[in-house]
């Protein structure tokens, strides 16, 4: 499969990794990092000019911080000229916010939704 990149999130490894090897292909490489103030760093560790790019990243577990990372993972391969970005999320994160259940009451999925539309612009 040419022109596909598949990175892992830190919340599912294992999922990542099964689907790449399903696919026949190698995880891209990626490191993930906190700085001492808890923010969450990302450094995309080889070449996604013109690549299709596939993160895999649940909104589970720590869920402020898995949606962060994705966020910035989007971001930096669309930096970098990656053609195109695709999350796989298998657990959306703030899906149980989907609808107003009051007045006054966020819609915290379409916001989630409307954050990362807005990590893969350039």
């Amino acid at each position: 499969m040419p022109n596909i990149k598949i990175f892992s999130g830190s919340s599912h490894q294992d999922l990542s990794q099964k689907i790449a090897d399903r696919l026949g292909l190698e995880l891209g490489k990626v490191v993930t990092k906190k700085f001492s103030n808890q923010e969450t760093c990302v450094e995309i560790g080889e070449s996604v000019r013109g690549e299709d790019v596939y993160i895999v990243q649940s909104g589970c577990g720590e869920i402020n911080d898995n949606l962060m990372e994705l966020l910035i993972m989007i971001n930096a391969c669309k930096i970098a000229s990656a053609s195109r970005v695709t999350a796989v999320i298998p657990c959306f994160p703030y899906a149980r916010q989907d609808k107003k259940d009051k007045s006054r009451a966020p819609i915290s999925a379409k916001l989630v939704a409307n954050m990362l539309s807005v990590a893969g612009h350039r």
